[in-house]
């Protein structure tokens, strides 16, 4: 760790995100006989000459804040950089014997860019830091302002994502430039120039790269340039080229018109269908014109061939056209009328009541409701970045899967085993790419996206209440969009509709109300901002300087404006509702009360307004009946918080509705993101999931604010020495106690820690026995390998250690103490390996959040857990694969043995590597079992009797307290139950 301000947040000007990847056709290392070098040698005198980019931040001064490798951080803010060519500037630092140094920039005023929290590690030489990437290059040599001959070269990163070129170039008879070349500049949208001084040479070899060790040296044989002007894309060479960047002729093509329109009315709501429409260039939306009914005439846009228009009259005829539209707004002709008379309107449904038993029966299956199964194309949305992010290409909207593939798949979910289901937020979202529904706008409203008639967010809930399953919603209380929480504050910002900003600010329609699903007949748009927008300063107005140019330049080189974008800084947002700084040390107590991302505004929870707004909003979703909460970014609230206000809040909700027993089983799970293999993360007690599990140990001011710093300091000061401990999950010798929760704060935990292990199930194991003693009940820890966020060992990869290693960690989860939670798709390795997420810098397919549905078309039936009754198409070859097997004989087992759902363990008298005994006894139940996986045991001082094994029938009769059990192998596992019901279920790939 190192001493100077750590992880300072940089703060972003625009809200768009340049691509990045690798294409397939680029060689990862160049051609060595065109001079290209295999690396970049460093400077013998081991200096570093740092460029940095300055066009899209607006700074008066930039400072260099750097700590040589090994060495001490200089004193902020550090070295004062100067101007080296336009839009850069540089420092050359001595690194005496280091390799290389930790740098962070800043502006001398407070405002840093320390690449998101991680800084930045560079080597010796000449790098540049451009918009969060590191090259190697000298962007300012080169100017091509010579006299001789030139060769005006642009080059496409449209395929490879690169979000900066170099060219490495030798003019015919010359030499080769230093690798990796000089560094082109941006021309359009996709495409880097340079204009090259050659001397009386006529042409030129050259090769690309990204500055990064990623070239493209089209396939080894370098490519032959001429002078004038050349494009090089995707290896095909133009000469003589026209400017790629040029001006099109203008469009002026209509579409033809849609064919094949049908409109089928179920109860109030019509769904509109018809083929897609063809054009010369691309059909962008169409618009659908509804007559008949009160209303009369109504045009919509819609990105898709299918409409859904829902709340209409009951029994009335309507009558649909179609349009289509291109992108230069051409119109064609309408097509043939669509008519459709609806019925009376369907009831609504039933609220729902929580099933109320003890969670730990519950396996959990985890799904991203957006990404697993659609079941109505009609709201599908791919919103701003649907064709940035490569899913157009795809036919892959981020808003897919919803509620009614929900519904239409509950039975799967339950032919797996899993009897409770974790959903992603269900709120309405808002921001450039939200299907996973943690940027939250309206709180008090279900994201339509999610919504179809017949399967609204109650109808799920219902649905798999009626199959014995029980939902657990997301909930963030933590965060909003970074445009704020409808009902409690939203900040206008400046905006503007000049030539450079109108594509981006949409034109106000007063009568129009955002949803994320409903198409704003002005723009065209679903993702519609109109609404969050003023030229004019509003009243109240706190943002200095508003709507004053600031100096700088967009990405695309348009002007920019204080006030432009939303941060906690820029006085936007009042402090009554939202803090206003950003996160500078993550074990530091501002962690708990500054900006952890800048499209997540940071609620000011220790306010009252903002706590009434959202125990508001989730008293809702418990009065819907729902099973429990995950609580999204739960570290970043004081736990003095969490005690004093939104616990009680819950537990008080549920009780009001639904009894003391439904309150006493409510399950919440926090998600307290520690992501280091340490008992106590980092030693801050404050920052360690195991905290949140307890009560509040003394009595702090009155004051929400002032007493989140009281409590900080007061148990960072005590130390990890200090804190309580629990023997609620540990046996006393072979017998169960009744576990002491009095001083439960009512906030379970995601075991961090074994989830940071899972790499192997030894480590998950020991390292999540060591850390049980200081959670106050480690029975009710939910327990996985991986998720929509990280893999083992914060992996940014789903889980690819093999089909044996997966089935090893499934026995220990399903056995081992906890809720045994599941991934979606992870029952066949679904995307094994691929990057869990990449934002909208590439395509969602590409990723561990893809679409799953494809793997559950089909018909499945399921009456029991972990087995299904029937099943066809695609899902029955989903549920044939030997994990699958694997998980739904584990599910059976542990549905069968007490003592493996809630029952206390111990290791005391046992030789093996993962084996254990667990008891649980509560009335006329007494559950005891002895567990091994994988490896061999031996059990002494244990009761005598009959045990009998879930797995394979084996009867062993102990008269001396002592059972021995052979290596069962891997993945494999023994279950020998006192007095037990022999063998559960049929031998599969591995229990057998």
């Amino acid at each position: 760790m190192r001493s100077a301000p750590p992880r300072l947040p940089r703060r972003p000007l625009v809200a768009f995100v340049a691509a990045s990847g690798l294409l397939g056709l680029l060689s990862a290392v160049p051609d060595t006989s065109t001079s290209i070098p295999l690396q970049t040698v460093a400077d013998s005198t081991n200096t570093a000459t740092v460029f940095y980019y300055t066009k899209t931040k607006n700074w008066s001064s930039t400072y260099l804040h750097y700590a040589p490798d090994g060495g001490s951080w200089t004193t902020v803010p550090g070295v004062q950089m100067e101007s080296a060519c336009t839009d850069w500037v540089k420092k050359t630092v001595d690194l005496g014997s280091a390799a290389g140094l930790q740098a962070t920039f800043n502006n001398g005023s407070g405002t840093w860019d320390n690449n998101g929290g991680n800084n930045y590690a560079l080597g010796t030489g000449t790098i540049t830091v451009k918009d969060g990437v590191i090259a190697h290059s000298d962007p300012c040599a080169d100017t091509g302002t010579g006299s001789g001959n030139q060769a005006t070269v642009y080059y496409s990163t449209a395929t490879s994502g690169w979000t900066t070129a170099n060219i490495h170039y030798a003019p015919s008879g010359g030499s080769w430039t230093a690798a990796p070349g000089v560094g082109m500049e941006s021309a359009c949208t996709g495409w880097w120039k340079k204009t090259l001084d050659i001397g009386t040479a006529t042409s030129l070899k050259a090769a690309f790269n990204n500055g990064n060790g990623v070239w493209d040296n089209n396939n080894s044989s370098d490519y032959t340039i001429p002078t004038g002007t050349t494009t090089v894309k995707d290896r095909t060479v133009t000469t003589s080229a026209a400017d790629p960047c040029a001006t099109e002729a203008p469009d002026t093509e209509a579409p033809t018109a849609p064919t094949k329109v049908t409109a089928s009315a179920t109860d109030t709501s019509v769904v509109v269908s018809w083929e897609a429409a063809t054009d010369n260039k691309a059909v962008t939306k169409y618009q659908v014109t509804r007559t008949g009914g009160a209303k009369g005439t109504v045009v919509t846009d819609v990105g898709s061939t299918v409409y859904s228009d829902t709340g209409l009259e009951e029994k009335t005829a309507y009558t649909y056209t179609v349009k289509a539209v291109d992108a230069a707004g051409n119109t064609s002709p309408a097509s043939a009328e669509a008519t459709a008379t609806t019925g009376t309107a369907a009831p609504a449904p039933a609220a729902g009541t929580p099933l109320g038993t003890d969670p730990r029966k519950d396996p959990i299956y985890f799904v991203l409701t957006a990404r697993f199964y659609d079941g109505d194309t009609s709201n599908d949305r791919g919103g701003s970045q649907h064709t940035k992010s490569g899913n157009a290409a795809n036919n892959d909207p981020m808003f897919r899967g919803d509620f009614k593939g929900l519904v239409n798949k509950l039975d799967y979910i339950k032919a797996l085993g899993f009897s409770a289901v974790w959903i992603t937020p269900v709120v309405l979202n808002r921001s450039d790419y939200d299907y996973h529904g943690y940027h939250g706008y309206d709180f008090y409203k279900v994201d339509p996206r999610l919504e179809s008639a017949g399967a609204t967010y109650q109808d799920l809930i219902n649905a798999a209440h009626a199959k014995g399953m029980k939902i657990y919603q997301d909930v963030v209380y933590n965060h909003s969009s970074r445009w704020g929480a409808k009902g409690l504050y939203t900040p206008t910002v400046y905006g503007v509709r000049d030539s450079q900003w109108s594509w981006y600010y949409d034109e106000k329609n007063e009568g129009f109300e955002y949803d994320g699903l409903t198409v704003e007949p002005k723009s065209g748009k679903s993702y519609y901002n109109g609404d969050l927008w003023s030229t004019a300063e509003p009243t109240g107005n706190t943002c200095v300087n508003w709507g004053k140019p600031t100096g700088g330049k967009s990405a695309e080189g348009y002007t920019l404006y204080n006030c432009q974008w939303p941060s906690p800084t820029s006085g936007m947002f009042p402090k009554a509702y939202y803090h206003q700084c950003w996160i500078g040390n993550w074990e530091g107590e501002d962690s708990r009360s500054c900006w952890l991302h800048e499209d997540l505004a940071d609620f000011n929870t220790e306010s009252t307004p903002v706590q009434n707004y959202l125990i508001g909003t989730y008293n809702k979703y418990i009065d819907m009946g729902v099973d429990g909460f995950r609580i999204d970014t739960a570290v970043h609230i004081p736990r003095v918080t969490w005690n004093r206000r939104f616990l009680p809040a819950i537990y008080d909700r549920v009780t009001q509705k639904f009894g003391t027993t439904a309150a006493q089983n409510f399950y919440v799970f926090g998600e307290v993101g520690a992501f280091v293999n340490d008992k106590w993360n980092r030693g801050s007690v404050n920052h360690s999931a195991q905290f949140f599990t307890w009560k509040e140990r003394k009595e702090y001011s009155a004051d929400d604010e002032t007493a989140a710093i009281e409590q900080f300091n007061y148990e960072n000061n005590l130390g990890t020495g200090n804190q309580p401990t629990s023997t609620n999950a540990f046996l006393n010798g072979n017998s169960y106690h009744t576990p002491d929760h009095s001083q439960f704060s009512g906030m379970n935990i995601i075991d961090m820690r074994m989830h940071m292990n899972f790499s192997d199930a030894q480590n998950a194991y020991s390292n999540g026995k060591d850390s049980d003693d200081s959670v106050n009940d480690a029975t009710y820890n939910v327990v996985y390998v991986d998720s929509h966020d990280y893999g083992p060992n914060k992996s940014s990869t789903r889980y690819s250690g093999g089909t044996d290693a997966w089935a090893e960690n499934m026995s220990l989860m399903w056995t081992f103490r906890g809720i045994p939670t599941l991934y979606y798709g992870s029952e066949i390795e679904f995307q094994k390996g691929k990057q869990i997420d990449c934002g909208p810098t590439c395509p969602l397919a590409s990723t561990g959040r893809a679409y799953y549905g494809d793997h559950l078309e089909g018909a499945v039936t399921a009456s029991e857990f972990g087995k299904a009754d029937s099943a066809s198409g695609e899902v029955a070859t989903t549920l044939s694969q030997p994990l699958v097997k694997h998980l739904q004989r584990l599910n059976q087992i542990r549905r069968a043995v007490p003592a493996l759902q809630m029952g206390q363990y111990s290791t005391d008298g046992i030789s093996g590597s993962m084996a254990f005994k667990r008891r649980y006894t509560s009335g006329s139940t007494d559950s005891f079992a002895l567990v091994t996986v994988t490896g061999d045991a031996t059990y002494t001082g244990i009761p005598n009797g009959t045990y009998k094994d879930a797995v394979t029938g084996d009867t062993k009769t102990v008269t001396n307290g002592t059972l021995a059990v052979s290596a069962p192998g891997k993945g494999n596992l023994r279950v020998y139950v006192l007095n037990g019901p022999g063998k559960i279920g049929t031998d599969g790939p591995y229990l057998k």
